[in-house]
């Protein structure tokens, strides 16, 4: 790849030690979303779709190509068959389900549940609500698949949720 990342915003490439920014937001920042700009003007066009009430660009260097390989390189923690976890904790280690997704992994879809609580309450969502209830939906269908489990079944269904 000749290029880091694109721009979240015009798409264009951002090169490998080159002066990127990104929004002070925290829900902006997470790993996961990993919004970065090319341009300030690229990062001002984020704001008012993302209702930011007070924001800022960070100025940040994109790393060099050698760190990014770094980066990208599994970890000791990644569960995968060739190197077992050392870890087995499940506190702060994100441990790996057999279809590849992490159990940490956000399942709510932000912008619709956001839209719903706007439209139902008008009020405003915080960005951590998400966690949140990723982890009570992961409760809820860890009991429906140990009710499909006991009634013989590989298919969880709709009665397994109640």
């Amino acid at each position: 790849m000749d290029f880091w990342k694109k721009c979240s915003s015009c798409k264009k490439p951002i090169s490998f030690r080159t002066k990127y920014w990104v929004c002070n937001v925290s829900t902006c920042n997470r790993k996961r979303t990993g919004l970065a700009f090319c341009t300030v003007s690229c990062w001002d066009a984020h704001v008012p779709m993302m209702n930011h009430k007070e924001a800022w660009a960070e100025e940040r260097t994109s790393p060099s190509r050698e760190q990014y390989a770094q980066e990208l390189a599994p970890t000791p923690t990644t569960h995968n068959k060739e190197t077992p976890m050392e870890n087995t904790e499940q506190t702060e280690v994100a441990q790996t389900t057999e279809a590849g997704a992490t159990e940490k992994e956000v399942l709510i879809v932000a912008s619709k549940l956001k839209n719903y609580i706007k439209a139902s309450s008008g009020m405003n969502t915080a960005g951590n609500v998400m966690e949140t209830l990723s982890d009570r939906v992961r409760v809820l269908c860890d009991q429906a698949i140990a009710n499909a489990k006991s009634a013989g079944r590989k298919t969880v269904m709709d009665r397994d949720f109640s």
